[in-house]
């Protein structure tokens, strides 16, 4: 193993498994591509656009942890009236934990909640294959920083098609099901190795391995060689069909700029 093929491996996120086929290897289709649910948001001969979402069940975060927060303020208010109405604990160091303990618990708690509430009811790639780059409508946030604009909010961000690998990640989870099989995509600087992104793309293996096929199918061949898709597009944005907490989460809106550029051809004499 060289220096290069080492420092690719270190940089593996914990729980990596494999990855997925190269950009370059032609896939093979089978059954599951056609009937992949959902289907592409939408693919014409310039680009194609894939759903996504960092939330399997979207609300549940919420609902269950709303208790929780309900829970931890209660106990916040008694613990403090023990501690200087009451005057009942002596103990300096308990006295740390009882004046840091439960606000650090609830603020921990309230980033999920957040999240669940502000993150977009659909987070989309784009591929363009004239470009061949692809467009990440990405979320960022900070688990630290609740309150923060600046750190969290939508910030799309382009990369080269040739930089992109599929990784498989499998973590093993006693409490929901078992093994958990999620599909990330790592953009690495070509010239150094080093992984400059990773974003998470499926929540199944069978999901990811079709959503890259698709991916690379019509950046290799166009949409022609796409299959029928048995279910059709779905407008996100549409509150038709969507539980209300879908409905309470930001439209997707791309910034005017890169939603241009992602949608349409280099003009003549344009730098890639």
């Amino acid at each position: 193993m060289n220096k290069r093929e080492s420092k690719a491996q270190w940089q593996r996120g914990l729980g990596w498994s494999y990855d997925l086929p190269h950009v370059s290897e032609r896939p093979d289709l089978w059954c599951g591509v056609g009937t992949v649910k959902p289907s592409p948001n939408y693919y014409d001969d310039v680009y194609l656009e894939l759903p996504r979402s960092t939330f399997l069940l979207r609300g549940t975060t919420a609902l269950l942890i709303a208790p929780i927060l309900l829970f931890c303020a209660g106990l916040v208010v008694w613990l403090y009236w023990i501690l200087f109405v009451e005057g009942l604990l002596r103990d300096w160091l308990m006295n740390v934990f009882l004046i840091l303990g439960p606000p650090a618990a609830i603020w921990s708690v309230l980033s999920y909640v957040k999240l669940d509430l502000v993150t977009p009811r659909d987070e989309p790639i784009r591929f363009n294959r004239l470009r061949r780059k692809i467009y990440i409508y990405e979320f960022r946030y900070d688990r630290i920083f609740i309150f923060s604009r600046k750190r969290w909010g939508v910030r799309p961000v382009a990369y080269n098609w040739d930089d992109v690998t599929a990784e498989v990640y499998r973590v093993y989870a006693p409490g929901h099901g078992g093994l958990i099989e999620n599909v990330m995509l790592s953009v690495r600087n070509p010239e150094t190795n080093e992984v400059i992104d990773r974003v998470f793309f499926t929540h199944t293996l069978d999901q990811g391995e079709a959503y890259w096929a698709i991916a690379r199918l019509f950046m290799q061949q166009g949409p022609e060689a796409l299959p029928t898709f048995v279910h059709p597009p779905r407008d996100w944005n549409d509150d038709d069909g969507l539980s209300h907490m879908h409905c309470l989460a930001p439209k997707v809106h791309w910034p005017l700029a890169i939603d241009l550029e992602s949608r349409t051809a280099p003009s003549e004499g344009e730098t890639l």
